[in-house]
This record gives C-alpha cells, structure tokens and sequence, in this order.
C-alpha cells in the first residue's frame, strides 16, 4: 500500500529534476559553446558535438533523477513513517 500512495511523490519529483535538469544543461552549454546545444534532429550538426551534448545532458538528468527520488522517498518515510522500496539490494 505504501508504494501505491508513493506514486504521486515519485511523479512530482520526476518532474522537479526534469525542470531542474533543463536549466542546468543550459547553463553549462552555455559556458561550453556559444550556440544552443545541438539536438539529434538537426542535419547539419558535428558528431562530437552530438555526442558531447548527449553525455552531459544524460548525466546531469540521472543524477538529479537519482538525487530527487531518494529525496522524495526520504520525504515519505518521514510524514507516513513506511519506506516505498526495498530495505536493502538483493544479495549476488
């Protein structure tokens, strides 16, 4: 039942790193190259510059994914005093 009532949370902090994750990608390109960050639908686009944009951009979304999450499931053991998620990983 925990998870269930979770999902709201875990939404809202999805879309709090989104918009987090956005502004912060435009500020670091901004520093790294004077020209918006390329995008895969652009045709006349270098590859490296593709790649470079892709790599940062995906880091800085997983780790504030990753960061917000913990946060919000954090939030919710301490208002409803139960963790939404596994107490510990699955031993190998």
């Amino acid at each position: 039942m925990g998870r269930l009532l979770f999902v709201p949370f875990g939404i809202a902090a999805g879309l709090v790193a989104g918009l987090i994750g956005s502004k912060l990608f435009e500020q670091l390109w901004g520093l790294i190259d004077k020209q918006e960050p390329p995008n895969a639908e652009h045709r006349e686009i270098e590859w490296p510059k593709l790649v470079a944009a892709l790599a940062i951009e995906g880091a800085i979304f997983r780790v504030l994914k990753g960061l917000t999450d913990r946060g919000a499931r954090l939030t919710y053991q301490r208002v409803t005093g139960s963790w939404p998620g596994e107490e510990a990983p699955e031993p190998e």
